[in-house]
């Protein structure tokens, strides 16, 4: 072994405490960048394979009811390869030991042996055949949280009439990888499933033999999505067609890839924070362990070691800690990846999700860690370099001093002698004192960071389902109704309030800018439906205008609109009447695109008279199971939603999924702030050893030096928590912008607990640090360390 080499274990052997702090800091950035990324490709590929193999379409459009000869028209456009026309209605659906009513979505199967879009993966039993009424495949989701097996049988309540369905099989199907209801913030499989039948069967109980509500079709060489959705939307609309979309807009497509987004950004995100925080401890340490070592660098040089290889030597030392913290990294990021893969299955129904790291993981993860340790170290080394022998002999010249600005502001007799040694040391140093409260602040930060992103989502449920939604039941009806049904609902067993609204299907444009949206009227002061404006936690109820039309404010800055400007209302339904209306308010929700009118006013837009396609509902608790059962299966309700369900719902799965994501990165956190922490406390004992030897030889007590070692280190740490939680807020806005969609918008919400859960950690962190300190100072050599070199 060269002498060099034994250097360099005696180096990590004599620093292992700062080295084992670095490589944990180093292991949290690894792990978090293999498990997001591995997890990440996992999710890419199997969506686009999944997809290819079961043949997803690429444009999906609704009507209302079209002759099968529309078809072939479809077919003709240009760049049309394939078409699949099929029924398609939502039913209601009563399931054994369910208390609320269940909606289905029926969907018609192409006949056996060909080739269709959006094809049926069979999980277990069997496909249902021609000619035995009542047999159907049951979506994945919904079989398992309702316990049902091929064999078992449901109720459904399909345009009006009472069916037994048989469940055959248990199917997934690209098309609803990801099952949620629209309108809905969270999926529910309990509630919410798909139900496969035949052609023939589910077009003669919707009364659509011969023709179609429902069309898929995927793109051929050449062909223009957006031609091609344009005269598609005008072949269609004699048949009542609701606007066709893109895939790009298909909900379930639009979850997955939205969720892969946010995976890679966090990929990048987090890791880069945590191996920036590691890079600048390596700077540290290694500029602070050079200058301890300025006469062995200086014989080096003078037995005639090229300054090349001295450098590589601390270059090496760097390396060292960093791949050690590497390898370590990787095995809890494979581990932790194939946890989160697991999680994933739970809401995205793939045939096969995998775990799968690919050797560019790996690449990446050890390109990133030896490029932290070169970027931190690459300063220090070329100081190493450009250092002359004689001068490097030399002790380094002991820094000026001079009083502080406290003492030249006469302040000075407020402070005892070990406080002005605090400050003089801390005013002598500031670029040193300013680094360490910069790294302290960075652990505070990402601790801040950990819980910030839970606090963002707790304020969206709190907005969404406590201020926007104050109702506790809503009922939607198969057609649009008179106002006798309100009453009849209103006169149900435990409802307190009732409100009617409307829903309608709507193209909104705005100069060559367009998006489909539903258009809610609402009672103008009605109370169980509100509308808010402004940011968190600030909000204020705005009222519905008379005349004119409200917009969320995602809805609006996507169609460059604002107050004032006129919006064309294409609508989707009924007449069909395409109307110019102005702008009159913007509002800040943080689910979905939506736009609001006054419910008289809509219904005068409409062309029609008093209807509501539904109800919101104020419920006594009491009487909720009555009420349940009353709904149950009545001819014109097509589904009832629970607000306390969908948030119990919330609770169960991505409450505890989010908490486990919390958990690990403030463990990492704390791992982070406790390097941190640690390498400042023993870089300034290093650092500060024969000067306080110096105090402790002319009668300093023990406890006197330990207060002017570890005082400085509370300074610093008090300095710190304010900077830190300025960071964490900065950090936080950039990941929560990162996670906005369309369809969900996060506000930046921290409580002052999580500032507070962060500046306890770093303080733990620090008074730790100082049992150790403090241990070592107790243990001084007084005599070696106030030797000194001629």
């Amino acid at each position: 072994m060269r002498a060099l080499d034994r250097k360099l274990l005696r180096d990590l052997l004599g620093m292992k405490g700062q080295a084992v702090a670095i490589a944990l800091v180093v292991a949290a950035s690894i792990a978090v960048l293999v498990s997001s990324m591995s997890t990440y490709r996992s999710l890419e590929r199997t969506q686009r394979v999944y997809y290819e193999r079961y043949r997803f379409a690429e444009v999906f459009a609704r009507v209302k009811r079209a002759p099968e000869s529309v078809a072939g028209d479809v077919r003709a456009i240009t760049g049309v390869a394939q078409v699949e026309t099929r029924a398609v209605a939502d039913v209601s659906i009563e399931v054994a030991g369910l208390d609320e009513p269940a909606v289905g979505r029926l969907v018609s199967l192409p006949p056996p042996g060909r080739a269709s879009l959006n094809a049926v993966y069979l999980r277990s039993g069997r496909m249902p055949e021609p000619g035995r009424p009542g047999e159907a495949l049951v979506s994945e989701g919904f079989a398992v949280a309702n316990q049902l097996a091929p064999g078992d049988h449901v109720a459904a309540v399909i345009h009006g009439r009472w069916q037994r369905l048989e469940i055959t099989g248990v199917a997934l199907s690209p098309e609803y990888i990801y099952l949620i209801r629209p309108g809905e913030l969270f999926p529910d499989d309990r509630r919410f499933g798909v139900f496969w039948m035949t052609r023939e069967e589910v077009a003669a109980a919707l009364d659509l033999s011969g023709a179609f509500n429902d069309l898929a079709l995927t793109l051929g060489p050449g062909g223009s999505e957006r031609e091609i959705i344009a005269r598609l939307d005008r072949l269609l609309a004699p048949y009542g067609g609701v606007g066709a979309q893109a895939r790009e807009n298909q909900i379930s497509h639009r979850y997955i890839s939205d969720e892969i987004r946010q995976l890679r950004g966090q990929a990048v995100f987090i890791p880069a924070i945590f191996l920036g925080v590691a890079a600048f401890l390596l700077q540290v340490v290694l500029s602070r362990l050079i200058a301890t070592q300025r006469s062995q660098i200086a014989m080096l040089k003078a037995f005639g070691y090229p300054e090349r290889r001295i450098g590589l030597h601390y270059l090496e030392l760097m390396l060292c800690i960093a791949l050690t913290g590497t390898l370590l990294g990787l095995g809890v990021g494979i581990w932790m990846g194939r946890g989160m893969t697991r999680l994933y299955q739970q809401f995205f129904r793939f045939p096969l999700l995998e775990f799968q790291l690919g050797t560019g993981e790996l690449i990446l993860a050890v390109l990133m860690s030896s490029g932290a340790a070169i970027v931190g170290g690459i300063g220090a080394v070329r100081r190493v370099m450009q250092l002359p022998p004689a001068v490097a002999m030399q002790p380094e010249p002991p820094p000026s001093f001079r009083p502080t600005i406290v003492e030249r502001l006469g302040l000075a007799r407020l402070l005892s002698v070990p406080g002005r040694m605090i400050l003089r040391s801390v005013e002598r140093r500031p670029w040193r004192a300013a680094l360490s409260v910069l790294a302290m602040g960075l652990a505070v930060a990402i601790l801040v960071l950990g819980r910030g992103q839970e606090d963002a989502v707790f304020s969206l449920i709190d907005l969404q389902f406590h201020r926007v939604q104050r109702e506790d039941v809503t009922v939607n009806y198969v057609e649009p109704r008179d106002a006798s049904a309100l009453y009849e609902v209103a006169r149900m067993p435990g409802v307190l309030a009732a409100e009617p609204f409307r829903t309608v299907p709507a193209t909104l444009r705005f100069g060559p800018r367009h998006r489909d949206a539903a258009v809610l009227g609402l009672l103008r002061g009605g109370r169980l439906r509100q509308l808010v404006v402004g940011q968190a936690p600030d909000y204020r109820t705005a009222m519905l205008p008379p005349e004119g039309v409200v917009l969320t404010r995602q809805l609006a800055e996507l169609l460059g609109l604002g107050r004032g400007d006129l919006l064309v209302l294409e609508v989707q339904e009924g007449r069909r009447p395409v109307r110019r209306v102005p702008v009159v308010e913007l509002v800040d929700e943080p689910v979905g695109l939506s736009a609001y009118m006054e419910l008289g006013a809509l219904h005068r837009l409409m062309y029609e008279g008093s209807v509501a396609s539904g109800a919101f509902l104020r419920v006594d608790p009491l009487y909720k199971q009555e009420l349940y059962k009353r709904l149950k299966g009545r001819p014109g309700v097509l589904g009832v939603s629970v607000k306390l369900l969908a948030l119990e719902s919330f609770q169960d799965t991505f409450a505890k999924n989010l908490a486990i994501f919390r958990a690990v990165l403030i463990l990492f956190a704390t791992i982070i702030t406790f390097g941190v922490v640690y390498n400042n406390a023993r870089i300034a004992l290093a650092e500060r050893s024969r000067e306080l030897a110096s105090l402790r030889v002319l009668g300093f007590t023990r406890a006197e030096i330990s207060f002017i070692l570890l005082g400085e280190m509370a300074l610093l740490v008090v300095l710190a928590i304010p900077v830190g939680s300025v960071l964490g807020y900065l950090l936080t806005s950039a990941l929560v912008k990162g996670y906005e969609t369309e369809f969900l918008r996060l506000s930046v919400v921290i409580h002052p607990a999580s500032y507070a859960f962060a500046a306890l950690v770093l303080v733990v962190a620090a008074a730790l640090s100082a049992l150790v300190v403090r241990r070592r100072l107790d243990h001084l050599d007084l005599v070696e360390v106030l030797k000194t070199r001629e």
